[in-house]
């Protein structure tokens, strides 16, 4: 590596940064897995399955309707907007 200069080369960055990746993906799941370990050993393991598959359901639910509920088109606001004005007018 060159680090007498100080810089690092694009292909040297690139190995570093993948090590580094690695290494917090090795790390993360072995966290993960010692808190599964552990999950499974406790005695609710299916009360705290059903809520987590709840928890999951809910969170599922409000990702669809943030994304897949289609907003009204602008002209047809603009015609409701229009059509209540008229409507206001008449009175």
């Amino acid at each position: 590596m060159t680090r007498e200069t100080g810089r690092l080369g694009l292909d040297e960055q690139a190995v570093l940064l993948a090590a580094g990746l690695a290494d917090l993906a090795v790390s993360t799941a072995g966290t993960a897995f010692g808190t599964l370990r552990g999950l499974l050993r406790r005695s609710d393991a299916g009360a705290l399955a059903a809520e987590a598959e709840q928890d999951l359901t809910a969170r599922g639910r409000l990702v669809l309707d943030r994304y897949a509920t289609v907003p009204p088109a602008h002209l047809e606001i603009l015609a409701r907007h229009a059509l209540a004005r008229r409507t206001a007018g008449d009175d």
